[in-house]
């Protein structure tokens, strides 16, 4: 047997609160503030989680159904570039209309409860030209970035603008603005960031926290910025042959380090740092980009599963995150730009050829509003911090005496503690990409409190499996109930019929074991398994992970608490808001057998609606506690454990999917030679080869089906692929393995009527090419398999 042994030390460190000029708007209900260690919200502890939406890479008219998959999401913050030459690519010609409408995004937001954080620049980054600075301002100044004259005053223009679209919009308006970042990614620049902060101020911008980035030793003036972190699972700015980077791997361990060298280390030098990190003792660990995915560019076209995403987040909040902040959260689409294509690439003198249209981002949402894998990862740990945050947040990070040796290590098991002293969770990481961890058998956990006896469990060893990544409540108090230990991860708390039901997920290939105090309970009832009475507690083995797993205790105060276990894929499947008239648990996927389906449910309180978007012929949903009545008077009532399920009728009107009719117009050429810029890195192949070299299909799109909703899914081969509807570009790809999805509603109805369907180009790849690959490409080939449609449905079900 393994027994793995932390000791949690006693805090020493003192809490400072008001040494940082961040203050709330006066009179706001729920003032925000920061302390050294946490931030907190109507004086309680506070655990944001945010997530990136660029509006202006999204129609406006889907803003509000996108904004309410995040918020289903367990996101509490939108953060937004605001991309300055989205708006103003001509001179004087300040646009912020219809997609670029960034008063109704904020204004959105605030509907639906959900803050909003500007990245207002004005350099972004985002994969943008010129960082998404204007040529007409490169063209007016050798010295962007600083405080040369001729650069500031623009700025000041550009703030004053955002000023007045977020007028009335902060905190003292009881508006939804709850930080601001200024810049991004300037490392050696603290008076200039100053600067920009004042300038903000001067134009009427307010917020209770100021930010910027802090990756890569960034020199940050004292106390005026907060600053935030990140970490990404994967990257595309590093070399092609350069393997799966350093910077990357060390955020599959838990460690207390919060700098990331890497991020943005093409355009900053790894050896280029702008000084000694900022004081940890003085600002809490806070993220800003924590890798929802990865963009893919020319030369480097990495692929992120939605474990990686999963697992990194995890062991954020192992180390000791306090804010989990999201990049991207949301993809989207490039602009077309009015003089200029929009995206980062060699011609702009950046060091990476981006696609001009795409910036899906592999992201939870994808660029069309797709749901994917890493959305459900994600949101089983933000229901954990909707709940349990605002302990978490408070309790530091306590790591075990034995560590792994380095970043190659990876046969020691991978484990944290944050605790208060007397309670807190348990954070195993057994994932990384790329480099499978083994099993760890016969392991158990000997953790020693200093204001409580140690814990030893589970009380027999369990094997941890490969792949596995998971948070233990250890002495968790549930409306009067002590559990010291559960081996299974806190989902969530609902309020059934009067009893507090907490809702635990098990992990695959561990036994479930709950331990419950026994000084704080009446009697355990278990609809399975067994209970058994040691070392002052109740034991209860052998439950069944599933909807019926639920272990009933009384309380000595005469209440009762549940104790729901589900199993690993169905927890995936779980989502909590307000509907019919109360806070309720809802699982939700294509047909009740709990894989998720791509399925997903937004909660409109504003509008009374529940809606679940489904692809699959029959839908269903199971809700605890059940309404009173039906939510829907077509709806097949069922009973699934202790939920109610409903399924809606199958017919026409429900998901639909079918193939495509796709021909051949002309056979590929030969693969183009390779190009090299910035960096010696290859880069997309001239337009003119397009016309000469690529394999060019027409993919036939029926005028019946449904526009809102419809994907096409193109499977192909060879290297870069654009699709037109007349001479119009309207999608592309860099290809990475993965099935290419278009928005049908994105494409002009008329056009492709007119046109006789989308006309779909394929470069083949070129032999020996400098580029890095995910899955391996045929030398020369370049074709579509095959295309099919998907119809995504949406079901209003009165909420």
């Amino acid at each position: 047997m393994t027994r793995h042994s932390l000791r949690v030390p006693a805090t020493t460190e003192p809490l400072l609160t008001g040494h940082l000029p961040f203050s709330d708007a006066p009179g706001a209900v729920d003032p925000v503030g920061v302390t050294s260690r946490w931030f907190t919200r109507g004086g309680r502890p506070w655990f944001p989680v945010s997530g990136e939406f660029h509006y202006t890479r999204c129609p406006a008219g889907q803003w509000e159904e996108e904004l309410l998959k995040m918020k289903a999401a367990g996101v509490t913050a939108v953060a937004s570039y605001l991309i300055w030459i989205h708006h103003e690519e001509i001179e004087g010609r300040v646009r912020f209309d219809g997609d670029r409408d960034l008063r109704r995004f904020v204004e959105l937001c605030a509907r639906h409860g959900l803050d909003f954080i500007p990245r207002i620049g004005p350099w972004s980054h985002a994969e943008v030209r010129n960082g998404g600075l204007p040529d007409w301002l490169l063209a007016r100044t050798r010295a962007p970035r600083t405080d040369d004259p001729a650069y500031l005053e623009p700025v000041r223009g550009w703030f004053t603008a955002i000023a007045e679209q977020l007028k009335g919009l902060d905190r003292a308006h009881g508006g939804p603005i709850v930080a601001i970042q200024i810049e991004n990614e300037l490392y050696d620049q603290p008076g200039h960031l100053l600067t920009l902060k004042r300038l903000a101020q001067e134009a009427g911008l307010s917020a209770p926290l100021w930010t910027a980035t802090a990756w890569g030793g960034v020199q940050l003036p004292p106390d005026e910025l907060l600053p935030l972190y990140g970490g990404y699972t994967e990257t595309f700015w590093t070399e092609w042959d350069g393997g799966w980077s350093d910077t990357c791997r060390k955020h599959f361990f838990f460690t207390h380090q919060r700098d990331d060298e890497g991020i943005g280390a093409d355009l900053r030098p790894t050896h280029a740092r702008g000084g000694e990190a900022a004081p940890t003792d003085r600002f809490p660990w806070a993220t800003c980009e924590l890798g929802g995915g990865m963009a893919v560019a020319y030369h480097r076209r990495p692929r992120v599963d939605a474990a990686d995403i999963g697992a990194l987040g995890l062991t954020k909040i192992g180390c000791g995150s306090v804010w989990q902040g999201y990049y991207m959260f949301h993809g989207g689409t490039n602009p077309a730009g009015e003089l200029t294509p929009l995206q980062e690439s060699h011609a702009t003198g950046y060091p990476n050829d981006l696609p001009v249209l795409t910036y899906d981002f592999q992201a939870p949402l994808g660029e069309y509003g797709q749901y994917r894998p890493s959305y459900d990862e994600l949101r089983l740990q933000h229901l954990l911090l909707a709940d349990f945050g605002s302990r978490i947040a408070p309790m530091p990070s306590a790591l075990p005496v034995r560590q792994p040796a380095g970043q190659d290590d990876r046969e020691t098991l991978r484990w944290a503690v944050r605790s208060d002293g007397d309670s807190g969770f348990l954070f195993v990481n057994n994932h990384q990409p790329h480099e499978p961890l083994p099993d760890h058998p016969d392991t158990s956990f000997t953790v020693d409190f200093p204001d409580a006896p140690e814990l030893v469990f589970p009380s027999a060893p369990v094997t941890v499996p490969q792949g596995a990544y998971f948070c233990w409540p250890l002495r968790l108090d549930v409306a009067g109930l002590r559990l010291d230990w559960a081996t299974a991860q806190p989902v969530c708390t609902v309020d059934a019929n009067g009893r507090t039901v907490l809702v635990l997920a098990a992990t695959d290939g561990i036994p479930v074991e709950l331990a419950l105090d026994i000084g704080t309970l009446r009697y355990v009832h278990t609809p399975m398994g067994k209970v058994e009475s040691a070392d002052g507690r109740f034991l209860v083995t052998g439950l069944r992970p599933g909807t019926d797993a639920l272990v009933e205790v009384g309380t000595l105060d005469g209440g009762q608490v549940g104790l729901l276990v589900l199993d690993a894929a169905t927890a995936r499947t779980a989502y909590r808001g307000v509907a019919w008239g109360a806070e309720r648990l809802i699982l939700c996927d294509g047909d009740g057998d709990g894989d998720g389906d791509g399925v997903g449910v937004v909660f409109d309180e504003p509008a009374g609606e529940v809606r679940v978007h489904s692809s699959a012929a029959k839908t269903s949903f199971a809700v605890l506690p059940a309404p009173e009545t039906p939510p829907g008077g077509d709806l097949a009532v069922s009973s699934d454990g202790v939920f109610t399920r409903y399924t809606l009728p199958a017919g026409e009107d429900r998901g639909r999917s079918g193939t495509l009719d796709v021909s051949v117009i002309r056979a590929a050429g030969p693969a183009p030679d390779t190009v090299t810029g910035v960096l010696d890195r290859a880069g997309v192949p001239a337009d003119t080869y397009f016309d000469t070299s690529a394999a060019e299909y027409l993919i036939d799109v029926p005028d019946e089906l449904p526009r809102t909703g419809t994907l096409l899914r193109i499977h192909w081969t060879g290297d870069v692929a654009r699709a037109h509807v007349g001479d119009t570009l309207v999608a592309d790809q860099f290809f990475a393995g993965r099935v290419w999805e278009i928005g049908l509603d994105r494409l002009p109805a008329d056009a492709l009527r007119a046109g006789g369907g989308l006309r779909v180009r394929v470069l083949p790849f070129a032999a020996d090419a400098p580029v890095h690959l995910p899955v391996p490409v045929p030398v020369g080939e370049a074709g579509i398999a095959r295309a099919e449609w998907v119809t995504v449905r949406t079901h209003v079900i009165g909420g």
